[in-house]
């Protein structure tokens, strides 16, 4: 059978489930916060907790994964448990890793991440694209056999990024136009959301670019970075509506209780929905 593919299900987890992304990022500070120590012990009962507290109501969660790899072995395997109990529990996993390489070796992180038969197998996968978009085309078709995503790098929130991402290619376009392009060239055609989306900061202003690409538009930024839901329309214009906005500190910072990270994530939610017109 062909899987259904990830952009659908997005849609509908995004429709029933409210448009909102909430990180997994277990770093030190944070795991201090919480009255932790900074160790494997710590990592497990922060990461449970978040996935308990949250996997059976947000549209998606997002471990990243360099949290979980400074603990060697033992991380990886609280990492697997984490995406295996998350998308049990209904929740779209998205394996922040921004992977990007070439030839063999992009095709091994595509089997590590978008095979069903890897325990690391996640609903979706970010990926950078500035070795070149046409690097990506092992997790692409990965991708696809699976009914899994990848996120491009499009125009992210950190300052450095516009070096590159803002830098002009042969043809006049920006970099981060000319990646738009071959997002949507990816997605043309698909309904009712294509699977390959960008990424794209919520705290970037009129982000400058077009951002009709058929797919769904990963927004970091929203509450430590500065930005806020009611931002997401003057930066994402008519493609709002495709708009996945992305919170970690905002809402981590309201463990270790349960009930704290659950109410942030519905106030959050909440205020998505107000902002953000229905598509």
């Amino acid at each position: 059978m062909t899987p259904e593919p990830f952009g659908a299900r997005l849609r509908h987890a995004m429709d029933t489930r409210g448009p909102l992304c909430v990180g997994i990022d277990p770093h030190a500070s944070l795991l201090t916060a919480w009255g932790l120590n900074d160790d494997i012990a710590g990592l497990e009962r922060f990461t449970r907790t978040v996935v308990e507290a949250l996997a059976d109501r947000v549209a998606v969660l997002k471990p990243q994964s360099a949290f979980f790899e400074r603990f060697g072995s033992r991380g990886i395997a609280v990492l697997e448990k984490a995406v295996e109990e998350s998308r049990a529990a209904g929740a779209l996993v998205l394996m922040d890793a921004k992977r990007g390489d070439i030839g063999s070796t992009m095709g091994a992180y595509a089997a590590t991440y978008l095979d069903k038969g890897s325990p690391l197998f996640s609903d979706a996968l970010t990926v950078s694209p500035y070795l070149g978009f046409g690097s990506l085309r092992p997790a692409l078709d990965a991708a696809v056999l699976s009914g899994s995503g990848v996120f491009v790098l499009g125009l992210t929130s950190n300052p450095e990024g516009a070096e590159v991402q803002r830098a002009t290619a042969a043809d006049g376009r920006s970099l981060a136009q000319l990646m738009l392009d071959h997002v949507a060239a990816e997605n043309e055609g698909a309904t009712p959301l294509g699977s390959v989306g960008a990424v794209i900061g919520a705290t970037l202003g009129d982000a400058g670019v077009n951002l009709a690409v058929n797919g769904p538009l990963l927004a970091p930024g929203i509450g430590a970075q500065g930005a806020t839901p009611a931002d997401l329309p003057g930066v994402f214009g008519a493609a709002v509506g495709n708009v996945l906005p992305s919170v970690s500190r905002g809402v981590l910072r309201h463990g270790p209780d349960a009930s704290g990270l659950r109410g942030a994530a519905d106030r959050l939610t909440d205020e998505v929905r107000a902002a953000v017109p229905t598509s």
